[in-house]
């Protein structure tokens, strides 16, 4: 029953171990020509489609017709399409956090592509953390794969002006709260701010990492900004089944995670204008192969990195925009020498050739070329200092530049709960100059939700103030903006020096050159830890199943939140 020209390829792999790999076999097939399959059908390569789709996940709300399209490529070239199921997470309805399961998905991720017999397997994600989640598994599981975005949402018009998730979600929740905006208002803006299916319009976290994927060579070309609801979306999607057939048959080869593909995302990362959140996505992908993120490389490519992209949250433009203009393709033609484009992709070509096709002839302002930046360099930024010794992360080039050279001092909230109760009382003592100080939702303390952006306290909203300095161990969402320090590490449930903050310290941030210091002298510090009120925030605090593994497992942001025993070479330590 075997198939003797290719014994571990197709049906015949992977087999359910009973002692007798004839009779699982003979099993196997029995059971799935019971959907009507016939012999000539399983003798076929197999292509798995993971499946994300899920009626609480809106940005995968077209996946049943990619899948469609990616099973007619992958049967136009000769291989049989396998749709599975896998764990779905949307940022609006994944509690506590996304980021908190993500690493649950990456494990459902590449358990499900190991244990079931597949040559090849596409990934259709989109939303925040699936992308990462779906990468991080896949590679573990070291399986020829596409990737497959399942694309941007349209933007819509409110009042007469231009509106799109989820950068004009927070900026008119913000006016609501200052009283700019009555509650009929805010609540018919809530009608128009999603107005299709897909991930944010803007370069939050999904386009980014869309993009990151596509720089890496995992995609079709143009998958990383094709509207979720268009016809170039459902043609990349064929396109993605013939890839993925052709791996599946042997005809093409995975590109091999190195550095130089590592060095592409980050370059790709900072000339977007991409969300902070990719650095915590990327170190944890890193890991998965041996890499490691190194700060010192990441601000020296962002030193010689302009931001080309002028798109919300640090612009103007939507991502149906940055699709119309040449897409990510355009953005690395236009970087030139800063991009390695002899890498290799799943589609057998290179960035080089795809470069071939940009056209060059039309007038637009969405992607900049390198002499008309939207931000000369520095689009993200790595902070080191003493009170943030394994790093921090900012987002210059979505803050008010006033602020990027700061000094004030600290009005610290213990996590969310005290942030809650006291953020908006008239008798909060805090001034416009203050920095905000949230602790105690790092990876441990709460999952790491995208709370980093501290709204500005009522009574200063009020006055017209719009930003301020605002530091946290946790994170933000990439469709935020504002000067805003996150993914303090180590974080201040793990007793790093954020939990040695006082009421009233000075606090210096500087992004020239990249530190971030409280100003108190090291005795002080070493006396407060005596007083270890790490101990006594509250932590995600699960007894039991994952959130059990997840509090004894996961890493700080510098490693991606990871779990250790998922990294590259963890059985080895």
């Amino acid at each position: 029953m075997a198939n003797a020209t290719h014994p571990k390829q197709g049906l015949s792999k992977g087999t359910v171990n009973y002692g007798d790999h004839e009779f699982a076999l003979f099993l196997r097939k029995a059971f799935i020509k019971g959907a009507g399959f016939s012999d000539e059908d399983l003798e076929k390569p197999i292509v798995g489609i993971a499946n994300t789709g899920s009626d609480f996940n809106p940005c995968h709300g077209n996946v049943p017709q990619l899948i469609d399209a990616v099973k007619r490529g992958v049967m136009m070239q000769g291989a049989l399409p396998i749709v599975f199921p896998t764990i779905s997470l949307h940022e609006s309805f994944a509690a506590p956090t996304s980021l908190y399961l993500r690493n649950l998905m990456s494990m459902d991720t590449e358990e499900m592509i190991r244990a079931q017999p597949m040559d090849s397997v596409v990934l259709i994600g989109g939303c925040d953390k699936t992308i990462p989640a779906q990468l991080m598994g896949a590679l573990s599981a070291q399986k020829p794969f596409v990737v497959l975005p399942t694309g941007p949402m349209l933007s819509s018009r409110w009042r007469g002006e231009r509106v799109g998730a989820c950068t004009d979600c927070r900026r008119l929740w913000a006016d609501f709260r200052a009283g700019r905006l009555t509650q009929t208002q805010i609540e018919d803006a809530n009608n128009h701010l999603v107005p299709s299916v897909g991930t944010c319009s803007v370069m939050g976290t999904a386009s980014t990492m869309a993009c990151l994927v596509e720089v890496m060579g995992l995609t079709a070309p143009g998958a990383a900004s094709a509207p979720a609801v268009s016809a170039d979306r459902i043609r990349i999607a064929e396109r993605t089944g013939y890839a993925a057939a052709r791996l599946a048959k042997g005809g093409v080869s995975m590109p091999v995670m190195n550095n130089a593909i590592l060095n592409n995302a980050l370059t790709v990362l900072l000339a977007i204008g991409g969300s902070t959140n990719a650095l915590v996505h990327l170190a944890a992908v890193a890991g998965r192969v041996g890499l490691k993120l190194d700060p010192q490389q990441f601000n020296d490519i962002a030193d010689k990195t302009p931001v080309l992209v002028d798109l919300k949250p640090g612009g103007e433009g939507y991502m149906p925009d940055f699709h119309e203009a040449g897409g990510l393709i355009k953005v690395i033609a236009e970087l030139g020498d800063l991009i390695k484009t002899d890498i290799p992709t799943v589609f057998g070509d290179t960035l080089n050739e795809r470069i071939q096709t940009v056209d060059q002839g039309f007038q637009q302002s969405v992607i900049r070329n390198r002499n008309n930046p939207v931000y000369p360099n520095g689009g993200l930024k790595w902070l080191s200092g003493n009170l943030a010794p394994e790093g921090a992360v900012i987002k210059p080039v979505a803050a008010s530049q006033s602020l990027l050279e700061h000094e004030g001092r600290a009005v610290i909230f213990e996590g969310l709960e005290d942030m809650a109760l006291r953020l908006d009382d008239p008798d909060l003592d805090v001034q416009a100059d203050d920095v905000l100080v949230l602790r105690g939702i790092g990876p441990k303390g709460s999952g790491m939700p995208e709370a980093g952006l501290i709204p500005i306290p009522k009574k200063l909203a009020a006055q017209g103030i719009k930003d301020m300095v605002r530091i946290s161990d946790g994170r933000m969402s990439g469709t935020a903006y504002g000067t805003i320090v996150l993914h303090v590490s180590p974080e201040a449930a793990e007793g790093g020096p954020l939990s040695l903050v006082r009421n009233g310290d000075r606090i210096r941030l500087s992004v020239s050159n990249s530190s971030l210091s409280v100003l108190v002298d090291e005795a002080t510090l070493q006396e407060r830890k005596n007083e270890r009120l790490h101990e006594k925030l509250s932590l995600l605090g699960h007894e039991r199943g994952y959130g059990r593994l997840h509090n004894q497992e996961v890493l700080q942001a510098e490693e991606g939140c990871d779990f250790k025993f998922l990294k590259a070479g963890a059985n080895k330590q």
